[in-house]
């Protein structure tokens, strides 16, 4: 089979951004389901037979398929003889090839402009995805990569209705929660694997199999953290400090880790930031290993519950401490990493980005001399995140076909950043991202990632 990788790409303000593809319209409307309406009803309301209403809408075709309210219809084109001819002559082509066997074809949509932080963020997404297209190409798997600039206030159904969208074998995208739905709609019909890269508010997930939802909400990362803590500490004595942060959102974690403690009969202290240092040595156990918890992410709390550590230390060098953290602290490492590897720090995260890595560097230079600028400053590194993203995925097509579902067993790659496992939604839903992984900086100034 030939290789090959595709793209086409235009300067918009300066910055590599998006492919532009012909608007040519498929469908001549796009109709939203009302509580009573039926196929037949829909299909009279626009002189078409229930065929050619199915034909364009193959979600259709199911057995047990129901209309659905606020459900997406395309309305397609009332048929000439040139049509139906030209339908003869394509039933009699050879049916569309398995993805494995041919170049994926892969859709982006998502805001691919200049005008503000989202567009800037997920223009840098973009040109991950196309490193790691190119990284592809080199190692045999061939892709066929189209984008569709799909800001806030775009009708992403009007993007669907562009030429090339319903070839897809997958979509990443959208951005913002309004747009799953028509598009999730979209990529049932079309049989086309959809990606959630980032954050959204929606439940799609749990209704829509095509569906992969990257993102996962607070509480299943409250939980996951707490699993994690459970585990790694059975014999440790908690220590919880109240940093006094009325902007804090972490006593949600705090107060259930310490629900979970007691239920479970583990030892633990409550002091807080203000208190005497012999009030705060007191909180503290002689005869296990501490584990101390903050009820906030901020850096100045950090930074002095580090000086009370050192101060204890010097008190009583005997007391064993480690640091139970959050992901916000991932931003301080430049400053905090050697108090961090000094208190045997373990930090609950989904992604880890490590600068020191042999292979980001190389990705990171790569970026340079493609797009001429830096990475933007942010964790996690938007362009390694497109880059694992689409490596994780494609190889799973390319692998798996149609029967990839991102799971544990259909390991096919080792992330940079962002590694990714999934786990069904429910039952007749989609896949959820189930990763998580805990940064241990340990005292011999190492560091591992502890997957789960």
């Amino acid at each position: 089979m030939r290789k090959h990788f595709r793209y086409i790409f235009v300067v918009v303000a300066s910055i590599l951004s998006l492919s532009v593809f012909a608007q040519t319209t498929q469908w001549r409307d796009i109709y939203t389901a009302k509580k009573k309406d039926t196929i037949y009803g829909i299909a009279k309301k626009y002189n078409l037979t229930v065929d050619d209403l199915v034909a364009a809408n193959p979600a259709m075709k199911a057995d047990d398929y129901k209309l659905k309210k606020g459900e997406t219809v395309f309305i397609p084109f009332a048929k000439t003889p040139a049509d139906l001819e030209a339908e003869r002559q394509k039933a009699k082509q050879p049916q569309r090839t398995d993805v494995r066997q041919r170049a994926i074809r892969v859709g982006v949509m998502l805001p691919l402009h200049d005008v503000d932080g989202d567009g800037r963020r997920m223009v840098e997404y973009y040109r991950g995805m196309l490193l790691a297209c190119d990284s592809l190409r080199r190692a045999g798997i061939s892709t066929d990569i189209r984008a569709w600039n799909v800001s806030i206030d775009s009708d992403i159904r009007q993007t669907l209705l562009q030429n090339g969208a319903s070839e897809c074998d997958i979509i990443f995208g959208p951005l913002y929660t309004k747009q799953v739905k028509p598009l999730a709609d979209f990529c049932r019909n079309y049989d086309i694997r959809m990606v959630i890269p980032f954050s959204i508010s929606g439940d799609e997930v749990e209704h829509y199999e095509q569906i992969f939802q990257v993102y996962q909400s607070q509480s299943q990362q409250n939980q996951d953290a707490i699993n994690a803590f459970l585990e790694r500490f059975p014999n440790h004595h908690a220590v919880f400090i109240d940093c006094n942060d009325s902007t804090s959102r972490k006593g949600l974690f705090t107060m259930n880790l310490r629900k979970q403690l007691e239920a479970k009969g583990r030892s633990f202290n409550i002091t807080n930031l203000k208190t005497s240092d012999e009030a705060f040595q007191k909180a503290f156990s002689r005869t296990k290993p501490n584990v101390v918890v903050l009820n906030t992410g901020r850096s100045p709390e950090l930074n002095q519950t580090l000086a009370k550590l050192d101060q204890l230390r010097q008190r009583d060098a005997g007391v064993a401490v480690a640091l139970f953290g959050y992901i916000d602290w991932l931003m301080y490492t430049k400053v905090y990493a050697d108090y961090f590897h000094k208190y045997d720090t373990y930090i609950p995260t989904n992604f880890f980005y490590n600068a020191l890595s042999r292979s980001t560097q190389n990705l990171e230079q790569n970026y340079k001399k493609w797009f001429h600028q830096d990475m933007q400053y942010a964790l996690p590194r938007f362009a390694i995140t497109g880059y694992d993203q689409a490596q994780f995925f494609l190889r799973g097509l390319h692998q798996y076909g149609t029967g990839f579902k991102g799971t544990k067993q259909q390991r096919v790659y080792n992330s940079m950043q962002t590694p990714l496992h999934f786990k069904p939604a429910a039952k007749g839903g989609g896949m959820l991202n189930a990763q998580f992984m805990l940064v241990h900086y340990k005292p011999n100034k190492t560091i591992e990632a502890i997957n789960y």
